[in-house]
């Protein structure tokens, strides 16, 4: 068990520096909780989960039909155990021990089947942002952005001209660490307005949120 929560605590680590929403749940009872309530885009599942098992999560997401994709992880990897953990429902299997990179590609990979398609670069006005790339321009300059301020941006480019809630992008842009009643979304939209320039682009909307239309 140690392993375990060893193993999934780095995980969260390394993928919330890659610029990802985490969350770290470490037995099956609190996992089906937490998909209770939240909608993830993925969902890395180890197999032998203490509580309730791997396998019964892996089956209930599949009999839901969400859109959260499921990368399951596991000790063994014989050819015979891929088979059975896809026939549960996964979308993708991993077994241990595995390379962290391979890891964030395969995440990547899912979360971009997950979500609604977009096409493979989004733009508003000046602006461009390249998901796989992980870059944004605007007027041809080259932005250095966090990867929260990265993630904002991603949201509110998604749907240009849409105003997104400040709960909103705490959802998707932060992990279950992030305090709902701090200033952080606001914080990081005021940094993103100072590297992204004039003329300004992002809308401040009195007790809706925020938009994002052209320059």
């Amino acid at each position: 068990m140690e392993d375990f929560e060893v193993l999934a605590r780095s995980i969260g680590t390394g993928l919330r520096r890659e610029g990802m929403a985490v969350d770290v749940v470490l037995d099956g009872t609190a996992a089906v909780e937490r998909l209770a309530a939240t909608r993830y885009d993925v969902v890395i599942l180890d197999r032998d989960l203490p509580g309730v098992h791997g396998d019964d999560i892996c089956r209930r997401l599949a009999r839901g039909r969400c859109r959260t994709r499921v990368l399951m992880l596991t000790a063994s990897g014989t050819i015979e155990d891929r088979v059975d953990g896809l026939g549960l429902g996964a979308d993708d299997y991993l077994p241990k021990p595995f390379a962290f990179a391979e890891l964030v590609a395969r995440v990547r990979a899912l979360a971009r089947r997950a979500a609604p398609p977009l096409p493979p670069t989004l733009a508003c006005g000046d602006i461009t942002l390249d998901p796989a790339r992980r870059t944004v321009l605007r007027a041809g300059r080259r932005l250095d952005l966090s990867p929260r301020e990265f993630a904002v941006l991603e949201c509110l480019l998604a749907e240009p001209g849409v105003v997104v809630s400040a709960e909103e992008l705490l959802e998707r842009a932060w992990d279950e660490a992030a305090d709902p009643f701090s200033s952080a979304v606001k914080h990081t939209v005021h940094r993103l307005r100072a590297k992204l320039g004039d003329p300004p682009v992002i809308e401040t909307v009195r007790e809706g949120g925020y938009r994002l239309g052209p320059a």
